[in-house]
């Protein structure tokens, strides 16, 4: 008897490969993508109940709220970029909160005081403010529907994730001697573990004051109040006009091209313009022909990231409160100029080296959402506590931690970024959009001081290189988190004979593992008015989906 031998069979050569490691979502209805797949599934059942992409993305901003609160939630400000489908108009929303009318300089000197404390950095929240303003322009449903899903996983639990049971661990464990702090968020006195069930009943309290009464529900009556006592009870400059007076801000985004395509940030006081800068810097050199995560085309836009946040930090503020040349900075012109301070060697002194201690205070710590619904209609969404569950401080009864956006001033007198009372700190969240004919992407990759580098990244992933958006997310990254001196990171995979060639440079390159959280977490959709279909892509970094709304059945 012969034996037969079985074998799977040979790969044909024309199986198909990729470097991604999944596929673009796509539907002729509307997608949530967000870094959270709870969260995400919580906007597109919004959009299955008929909710518009706002309704949608306020969904699952107030659940991410709830499964992720070391970076996001009531708490913290929030900017959006909006595109309508049947204007064809982008508008942008500057939700960023202001400093207490009686928080100054001069204020803190005499307390005796040569620097913030987390209490004088706690700025107005500006999130809930921000979905008003949104809610009232686009909002098809009722607030108190969006952010029903929240309330019920607050009240219910959600299963903490891998990504975030580390991130409690790191970032929350610190605080555990604030017993507000620890009563929320260190159930029997320890950060929860993967898997765990979480639940935070007082916070679901304070999301159905919100989806009650709006705006009012938040800035006014208990959770107010709570804030207010915390205030008190650590010597604050914070009051109650502070929190009922402040309205966010319609901005209009400001854009440059690279090789073709629109690209559209949010005007200072936020980081976008450094996003556009360094495009312009990078359009001055053929990265497409050097190939994508070369040696030379890393080193100028390396290169381009410095001198962008060069300009960024010596000119950007409130621009309330100070002339910024927003017009000069993402000029083509001064692209020009920066673009031949680039040589072959890496430049080490671009930054100033007393802005070190300005930006020490400002973390990483954000969520990016995105979101298409049925109709076309694009939300690009970026929230924000600052800091790490902020500067740790809760409000009594309110189930959620305060941001500490207030330590991104300056102290120092007569800086853009100076601390001024009623203004806005440089910031960092920024939501990003881009279109060429009938494509209109909505993008974000979140991580402090990160995310205009990024963003270029990722522009120049989906321009020079016909990446799809979900090639673009996953394809591997730079970030430079100082800014003096020639340190950078890269991620592992980045080609070693480029790392060696960099190092050759000048650059002082630490490699960290493919996928590292640090390089941010990012987000997209995408229109095609060409397709029938809408696109839907997330960052494998974070522990997100891009989910498709439910069609009727």
């Amino acid at each position: 008897m012969i034996a037969v031998l079985f074998a799977p069979p040979l790969m044909a050569a024309q199986d198909p490969a990729r470097e991604q490691s999944r596929s673009i979502v796509m539907t002729q209805y509307g997608i949530v993508a967000t870094s959270q797949a709870v969260a995400s599934q919580a906007g597109a059942a919004v959009l299955a109940k008929g909710g518009s992409a706002v309704d949608a993305a306020i969904a699952a901003n107030a659940a991410l709220g709830v499964i992720e609160p070391m970076m996001n939630g009531v708490g913290g400000d929030l900017f959006a970029v909006v595109y309508d489908a049947k204007t064809k108009h982008l508008y942008g929303l500057n939700s960023g909160g202001w400093a207490p009318k009686n928080l100054t300089v001069d204020a803190l000197k005499a307390k005796g005081l040569t620097k913030m404390r987390p209490i004088d950095q706690l700025t107005v929240p500006g999130t809930v403010a921000g979905w008003d303003a949104l809610h009232g322009r686009w909002g098809k449903l009722s607030l108190a529907q969006d952010v029903a899903p929240a309330i019920a996983l607050a009240t219910h639990g959600i299963g903490v994730t891998e990504t975030d049971a580390d991130n409690w661990n790191t970032y929350g464990t610190p605080f555990h001697s604030n017993p507000e702090f620890a009563k929320v968020f260190l159930p029997e006195g320890k950060a929860p573990v993967a898997g765990q069930l979480f639940n935070n009943p007082e916070l679901a309290k304070t999301l159905g004051r919100i989806g009650d009464h709006g705006r009012d529900g938040f800035y006014k009556g208990e959770t107010a109040a709570a804030i207010l006592k915390l205030e008190g009870e650590l010597g604050g400059f914070m009051e109650a006009d502070d929190l009922a007076e402040f309205k966010p801000e319609w901005v209009d985004p400001v854009s440059t091209t690279y090789h073709g395509w629109t690209i559209y940030e949010l005007p200072p006081n936020g980081q976008g313009i450094a996003a556009l800068s360094m495009l312009n810097i990078m359009e001055q050199f053929p990265i497409k022909e050097w190939g994508h995560n070369s040696q030379r085309s890393l080193h100028v836009e390396i290169e381009a990231k410095k001198l962008a946040y060069a300009d960024l930090q010596r000119y950007v503020g409130d621009p309330k409160a100070t002339h910024i040349p927003t017009k000069e900075l993402i000029s083509k012109e001064l692209a020009v100029k920066r673009a031949k301070l680039i040589t072959d060697k890496a430049a080490c002194t671009v930054m100033p080296s007393d802005l070190q201690e300005q930006l020490s205070h400002l973390s990483s710590d954000t969520t990016y959402l995105s979101v298409v619904d049925r109709d076309g209609n694009e939300v690009s969404l970026i929230q924000s506590n600052a800091g790490a569950f902020g500067g740790g401080l809760v409000a009594p009864g309110t189930g959620f931690a305060l941001q500490n956006r207030g330590g991104g001033f300056t102290l120092q007198p007569d800086r853009p970024n100076t601390l001024r009372p009623r203004t806005r700190p440089l910031h960092t969240i920024i939501p990003g959009f881009m279109e060429k004919g009938d494509r209109r992407i909505a993008f974000g990759i979140m991580g402090g001081f990160n995310q205009a580098q990024a963003h270029a990244q990722f522009v120049s992933n989906v321009v020079d290189f016909d990446m799809n958006i979900q090639a673009a997310l996953e394809s591997s990254r730079f970030t430079k988190r100082d800014f003096p001196g020639c340190g950078v990171w890269v991620e592992n995979g980045v080609a070693p004979d480029v790392v060696a060639a960099l190092r050759a440079q000048g650059h002082e390159v630490t490699v960290w593992p493919r996928y590292f959280q640090s390089m941010g977490r990012g987000n997209a959709v995408e229109v095609n008015e060409g397709s029938p279909v809408h696109y839907g892509a997330t960052d494998p970094r974070a522990d997100g989906e891009a989910v498709p709304e439910q069609m009727p059945f």
